[in-house]
């Protein structure tokens, strides 16, 4: 695969970033609520992530798409199944920017995309890394069904550990206790 797949929902698109999607997700990185990713990023380490995001659908066959409301193709944030070389396993992440928030948009598209990650990519397994402080990622999670795994490899020692429960019943908890 070395294009990010187009996937549709009632109200969003996620499509491949394209290089003027850019510039909301370097503002986004480069304020405050981009501290539980690492942030705040400069201008130059914001590009190699949406490069590196980008670029990883030809190298990986997952990596980032660019979150687009239907209606007005307004660009409301990013998401991504990514799995670069330092994390232990395929990450299901997301940024909402400023303004989107609260409306279930990050709900709607992280399920597509984790249901495209155990469907068509075909992913045994599937983890969100969260700050113990972003605690509504943490919430967003909860309500997508992934339950903390504390015995997962993670790749910062003070994350916390999602795990996106596996539709056929395996690559859940059980798999790993």
């Amino acid at each position: 695969m070395t294009d990010a797949p187009t996937l549709n929902t009632a109200r969003l698109i996620l499509r491949a970033q394209r290089v003027d999607d850019f510039e909301p997700f370097a503002a986004m990185l480069a304020t405050d609520r981009s501290r539980w990713m690492g942030g705040p990023c400069t201008r130059r380490d914001s590009w190699l992530w949406f490069a590196s995001d980008s670029g990883a659908w030809s190298l990986m066959g997952t990596g980032g798409w660019t979150i687009e409301r239907r209606e007005d193709g307004a660009v409301l944030g990013q998401i991504g199944c990514n799995k670069p070389d330092f994390f232990p396993e395929t990450e299901l992440g997301w940024m909402l920017y400023e303004g989107f928030e609260g409306r279930g948009y990050a709900f709607e598209a992280a399920a597509a995309a984790r249901d495209w990650a155990f469907g068509t990519r075909g992913l045994p397994t599937l983890v969100s890394y969260i700050s113990p402080d972003n605690l509504g990622s943490i919430r967003l999670a909860e309500r997508l069904g992934a339950i903390r795994d504390d015995a997962a490899d993670r790749p910062e020692p003070d994350d916390l550990v999602y795990r996106h429960p596996h539709p056929s019943g395996d690559g859940g908890m059980e798999a790993y206790a």
